[in-house]
């Protein structure tokens, strides 16, 4: 199997709690781009509604996901469609949002 197949295979493991469903089968995961002498991998993940009261879990679920697979060094998760998206990504990315920007609808 390639990197990606491990990568796809890693991703489908992460559940939707609400629908039992993966986030692959969901459609929720896009632009899946990988650097295979690297390792690095970056996801574009946008969450089933802009308002997904799942989104911050998921995210974090995919991101240990992609981390998880063998011969991945990096793994960057963007989040997009979603109300708080600039402050996820910042989680993310290893920053932290502060509660202000979290409060702001």
């Amino acid at each position: 199997m390639t990197l990606k197949d491990h990568i796809m295979r890693g991703l489908a493991q992460v559940i939707d709690p609400e629908t039992g469903l993966n986030v692959v089968r969901m459609g929720l995961v896009h632009e899946v781009s990988i650097d295979e002498t690297q390792g690095n991998v970056h996801v574009l993940f946008r969450p089933t509604s802009y308002f997904c009261p799942l989104a911050f879990r998921l995210a974090v679920d995919i991101r240990d996901a992609l981390k998880a697979v063998p011969g991945v060094n990096s793994a960057k998760v963007e989040v997009a469609d979603f109300i708080h998206a600039r402050e996820l990504n910042q989680v993310l990315s290893g920053g932290k949002a502060r509660n202000s920007e979290m409060r702001e609808t």
